[in-house]
């Protein structure tokens, strides 16, 4: 097949138009093989699929005899789709069929093919790890726009095309979505794009066909085993990037974290390492820091950032140690990490009336949950810490006593409330996460289940220069109850509370 004849390309027989190319996949909750007719029936002329289903029938407007071509077992002739002739491979007189031993992979493959290649156009950098990917990927997008680049950004928050905010609902977005946003950043000039690179999108091949320059890891920790299962399955996903990666490839890791090591152990590029508490090729040490942000020592030099927290240590160093492997000067890269603001979401920080400081961070796992709460009781020791959080429904089950366990060990109070939902009833996360809590958490706990009053209970009831954390949400402006989205959004319902105390 020629690809990139055909009008669009598409794993949706709803998307499908005349002059089309339908690829079936099977995924989690459907199989694309169920509606390859209904791709026909659209007009779609060609499908790639990895067995032809019983009963498919080409429309009276084509020929009736379709040839297929492909590798592996070839299907015999149903409904009028004839099998390929001794060869294998023949020209379609009709609907053009190829079948392929992975549709997924051969989907990416022919997204990549399909809009020329378009992440070997540009320096495409990928991060993977359990927490700081959105952090890490925003901060580079800002630093190497400030220093004059057109950059394109993949992210959690969103999608940037240089200056274009494009909206997005996955960490890591299917391979047709993007390699079309890799083709608009080519076609208006970007010279970088900076991406999150999820287990589940490199386990469903999303990321298969791109041509990374850059491959950086932060950290491994307890998420996601809803999907994968096991955490010795979360890590293979997450090493199969690096794997990958092309020897003209880098590959940084943050040795401080014991996986760092693994993750490399069977790529073919180079190795560049970053620690905040060890040797490494590139180092940093927190010297101070407050609300406003920390002093870093960052290989040798003092430089004065405006995020806090040891994590955000290891996510300014990275993403330094990335931009001067990437060809920035040192001295350049300094002077630009210390005018970057915090990522949407992330440890942000709203003063309030009678001293309070609510501050909303995105923490949903064990380790970002226990990082952000350890930062601000290091802040602010003498401080009375609340922390509000939840646990996501439909989601890893197994992280929420832990994650209670953690907001017990750390806190003065809990507030604990709903997260997003979803299909699971609220009540029943909460009970589960109440599961982790000792007699004393119990007493220092408060349950109210809708999320709106508990934040607002949670400011209202705060003594003087508390420290309130809302764990969780984040960047995120809306509340998944069942399959509705409605708008949520923390910073609104923050600022509504600070009014009536003021009132």
């Amino acid at each position: 097949m020629n690809y990139r004849d055909y009008t669009l390309i598409t794993a949706d027989s709803r998307k499908v138009v005349p002059g089309a190319l339908f690829i079936a996949v099977r995924g989690h909750e459907s199989d694309g093989h169920a509606y390859i007719q209904a791709a026909i029936d659209n007009g779609a002329t060609g499908i790639v699929c990895e067995e032809i289903p019983e009963g498919v029938h080409t429309p009276e407007s084509v020929a009736t005899l379709g040839r297929v071509r492909g590798r592996g077992p070839l299907p015999q002739a149903v409904g009028g789709v004839g099998a390929a002739d001794d060869s294998g491979v023949c020209t379609p007189s009709g609907i053009e069929f190829e079948v392929v031993e992975n549709s997924r992979k051969a989907l990416a493959l022919i997204a990549d093919e399909y809009y020329g290649h378009p992440s070997g156009k540009l320096t495409l950098v990928g991060i993977t790890g359990t927490n700081g990917k959105t952090t890490t990927v925003t901060l580079l997008y800002r630093l190497f726009k400030s220093m004059g680049y057109s950059c394109g950004l993949l992210s959690t928050i969103a999608n940037y095309v240089d200056d274009e905010r494009l909206e997005t609902s996955n960490t890591t977005v299917d391979p047709i979505t993007l390699n079309s946003l890799l083709a608009r950043m080519v076609d208006k000039g970007c010279q970088y794009c900076f991406m999150e690179v999820s287990s589940i999108g490199v386990e469903q091949d999303r990321v298969t066909g791109l041509e990374f320059a850059m491959g950086i890891f932060s950290n491994l920790t307890h998420d996601h085993l809803d999907y994968h299962k096991t955490f010795a399955e979360y890590l293979r996903c997450k090493k199969l990037f690096f794997d990958n990666l092309p020897a003209k490839a880098i590959a940084l890791i943050n040795t401080d974290d014991k996986h760092g090591s693994v993750m490399v152990q069977n790529t073919s590029a180079k190795v560049v390492s970053y620690s905040v508490k060890g040797l490494a090729d590139h180092t940093a040490r927190v010297m101070e820091q407050s609300f406003d942000g920390m002093l870093l020592k960052v290989d040798g030099t003092e430089v004065w950032c405006r995020l806090i927290g040891e994590h955000n240590a290891y996510n300014l160093l990275a993403i330094y140690s990335a931009a001067v492997c990437l060809g920035a000067k040192p001295e350049e890269t300094l002077i630009a990490l210390s005018s970057l603001e915090p990522a949407p979401g992330r440890l942000e920080n709203l003063n309030g009336p009678r001293g309070l400081s609510v501050i909303i961070d995105y923490a949903h796992t064990p380790d970002a949950l226990e990082n952000v709460l350890k930062t601000l009781r290091a802040i602010a020791p003498k401080r009375q810490l609340i922390c509000l959080f939840g646990c996501g429904g439909d989601r890893d089950r197994t992280k929420r006593p832990e994650m209670a366990k953690i907001a017990e060990d750390l806190a003065d109070r809990l507030v604990i409330t709903s997260d997003n939902p979803r299909t699971e009833v609220p009540s029943a996360i909460i009970d589960e996460i109440k599961t982790g809590l000792t007699t004393k958490g119990l007493a220092k706990s408060i349950v109210i289940e809708d999320r709106r009053e508990a934040i607002r209970t949670a400011i209202l009831t705060a003594p003087e220069c508390a420290t309130i954390l809302l764990a969780g949400k984040g960047h995120e402006t809306y509340q998944i109850v069942g399959r509705e989205k409605r708008h949520f959004d923390e910073k609104e319902i923050v600022t509504e509370t600070f009014k009536l105390i003021m009132q």
